[in-house]
């Protein structure tokens, strides 16, 4: 399998205070992770240290891309996307923004571009807002949109911090559909609360708090949680399969 990023051992946190410890993981193409954990336990500190926007305080982050790779590498959507609802821009042109976002030359959009655009918004069901201003979208129809955004690039890997805090219930089961599409042909990492939505939709899990236990497997259960440490209600509807890993050593 072919590498996309490598953290060994890092350790990050803000100032003095430390968020994760000796955390290694590896992305690989294609690779489908879903990240858990308890709040403060560090999975958004994770991202930011996968994504470059954060530097470790300890250990290495790795990138295995080359040339125009590098600049549209990485796809983000974070949990919440601060803006100016004021400011003069139509939801087709925050798209096509993304087109920029890693690009260091300043040019015109192509045709092409603009197609494209134009169907991702159709996918994401917001076509017939393009010509709307961001402020007067909904925080649904805005999270939509910055997804968008963050795949128009094609990216290698899409990072989603949460990406269901904002979408209705309507829309939740386009958005996974649409995810294990794009992971066709890229590597996503997904961080959600939903536990019965990680198992259902992810490849591999990882349980952050302030440490990162993986695991090969899609499937989760309470007893796998209490035994990492990893607080958190395993709610579902109907038959889930589960499993029991081994109890991870101090």
């Amino acid at each position: 399998m072919t590498k996309l990023v490598e953290l060994e051992k890092i350790t990050a946190g803000y100032g003095n205070q430390v968020v994760l410890t000796e955390v290694s993981l590896t992305i690989h193409e294609r690779d489908f992770l879903g990240v858990i954990g308890p709040n403060g336990g560090g999975k958004t500190t994770l991202l930011r240290v996968i994504i470059g926007l954060l530097k470790p305080l300890s250990g290495s982050v790795r990138y295995f891309a080359e040339g125009k790779d590098r600049y549209n590498f990485i796809g983000y959507l974070p949990q919440l996307m601060h803006f100016d609802p004021k400011f003069p821009i139509t939801a087709m042109e925050v798209v096509l923004s993304g087109i920029m976002a890693g690009n260091r030359l300043i040019r015109r959009v192509t045709g092409k571009e603009k197609m494209q655009a134009l169907q991702l918004l159709e996918q994401m069901g917001v076509f017939h807002l393009r010509d709307k201003a961001i402020g007067e979208l909904s925080g649904g129809e805005r999270q939509r949109l910055f997804l968008c955004r963050s795949i128009i690039s094609n990216p290698r890997l899409l990072i989603l911090d949460e990406p269901d805090t904002f979408v209705d219930n309507r829309f939740e089961h386009d958005l996974y559909a649409i995810l294990r599409e794009l992971n066709e042909r890229m590597a996503v990492i997904m961080v959600s609360h939903d536990i019965g939505t990680i198992s259902a939709n992810v490849k591999t899990i990882a349980c952050v708090n302030r440490n990162l236990h993986y695991h090969r497997s899609n499937i989760i259960t309470e007893q796998q949680l209490a035994a990492y440490d990893c607080p958190i209600q395993l709610i579902t509807h109907g038959n889930v399969p589960h499993t029991v890993l081994q109890q991870h050593e101090p």
